[in-house]
């Protein structure tokens, strides 16, 4: 019979003073557009990883799907987080349509993360819908508990 190992590996490359910190949803809007070069065309899911400093760690795209939605599986979310050693995370997603009003299935999904993360105190610490025009911050309005 033969058993499997799990590794996991973990690995930096930038130093922890050269990382950016995020301050604000227009930090994280503004790194948002270095990362999304096609953001008119499909919805796609992506999380900023963070440590304790709101220092970014990196990035992970979580999900890719048409041009009016995405399937987002919280297990991708939380073991990528936990792999990075990441202390908060930030949701990104970007509406093809240009449309920045969060979605019943937007808000659904940003309590579930935001409860999965108290539970394994992995703070969310924004969730932002991004267009080509602007975006749409879910702590900025009032959505996410602080």
């Amino acid at each position: 019979m033969i058993i499997n190992e799990i590794t996991i590996k973990y690995e930096t490359k930038a130093k922890h003073k050269d990382l950016p910190k995020v301050t604000q949803s227009n930090d994280i809007y503004n790194y948002c557009k270095e990362i999304w070069t096609d953001i008119e065309y499909v919805e796609k899911f992506v999380i900023l990883l963070l440590n304790k400093n709101l220092k970014i760690l990196g990035w992970k795209l979580v999900s890719q799907g048409g041009v009016s939605g995405t399937v987002v599986d919280p297990k991708i979310i939380f073991q990528t987080a936990l792999k990075a050693n990441a202390s908060c995370i930030v949701m990104i997603h970007n509406h093809p349509s240009g449309n920045l009003d969060p979605s019943r299935e937007d808000k659904k999904i940003t309590k579930k993360i935001y409860e999965g993360g108290e539970i394994l105190d992995i703070q969310l610490i924004d969730h932002l819908i991004i267009s080509k025009e602007g975006h749409c911050s879910f702590i900025d309005q009032g959505l996410i508990k602080q």
